[in-house]
């Protein structure tokens, strides 16, 4: 059976010019409430003396951490940094202090599995060439006030590799994106260049292949989006985000999504599972 494609010519022509492309209202305002709701719920239930991770861009901290390995087919919870005062206990309620949950809340949780599962997400992804797509994580993203950290300059393709290369990040606001609470912003066309180096997992740990090379920032344009829109990011695309230093939270859901028709998942990312996900969708 196929599925038909969500996206016009025009769009079509901006996410591959560009290297992204903004949709709003991608998500209706019940979805949204859903979602967030059901988020409080998990957070409500965690018991946060048992187990959990710092998340950092900046210093990969958990590169050694089960965890975080473990996390690739649970759901998982993961400290802001700065969440935590000098005598090692959290400076504010658990709710404030969350950097991410993942990574396989699509899988789950039934909820998000429906939304993730649902059509407008299959026709999406159809738009972009997929046959087989599967998502490989998953994240509801916090982006808390005052001390939502940094994710530095990257490609996501570093981190959710096949070969060849199809990750495509499915990004979904569910607050209010801007420059003052710590919107996304990328270098447009930079996804040509191709992809500058992989997250590697290894005996010891997760570590990067090659140096990180600068940016200017003028190359950046800032992507600000409404409660609801989607942007879908090219698995090569700089893209980057800044600490969040104001009084109002960014919340996010976010997806990485592969192809398993002809493209063969990497021995050596950090994600390894003993079965892959359920495809979104299968074309004959």
């Amino acid at each position: 059976m196929g599925i038909t494609g969500s996206l016009t010519p025009d769009q079509l022509q901006f996410f591959h010019s560009q290297g992204y492309l903004v949709i709003e209202s991608f998500a209706n305002e019940d979805e949204i409430r859903g979602l967030r709701k059901r988020m409080d719920e998990l957070l409500n239930q965690f018991d946060c003396s048992v187990s959990s991770s710092i998340f950092s861009t900046k210093n990969q901290k958990h590169t050694t951490d089960n965890y975080f390995f473990e996390s690739a087919e649970k759901i998982s919870f993961f400290f802001e940094e700065k969440a935590f005062g000098h005598d090692g206990k959290l400076k504010q309620p658990k709710e404030l202090s969350i950097n991410k949950v993942g990574h396989a809340l699509h899988e789950l949780d039934p909820l998000y599995k429906e939304f993730t599962y649902s059509s407008k997400f299959s026709s999406l992804v159809s738009s972009l060439g997929y046959k087989r797509p599967v998502v490989m994580q998953s994240m509801y993203i916090f982006k808390q006030p005052g001390i939502g950290g940094e994710v530095v300059p990257h490609q996501d393709n570093s981190f959710v590799y096949t070969d060849p290369q199809s990750c495509t990040g499915l990004w979904i606001a569910l607050e209010d994106s801007t420059t003052v609470n710590g919107c996304l912003w990328a270098i447009p066309g930079s996804h040509k260049n191709g992809l500058v180096r992989r997250f590697i997992r290894g005996e010891n740990g997760i570590t990067f292949d090659q140096p990180s090379p600068s940016y200017e920032q003028k190359d950046f344009v800032s992507i600000e989006m409404k409660a609801g829109s989607l942007i879908a990011i090219h698995g090569d695309l700089i893209h980057q985000s800044f600490e969040n230093l104001s009084s109002k939270s960014r919340h996010a859901y976010s997806l990485h999504v592969v192809e398993s028709d002809g493209c063969k998942w990497a021995k050596d990312n950090w994600i390894q599972r003993e079965k892959m996900p359920e495809p979104l969708y299968v074309l004959p």
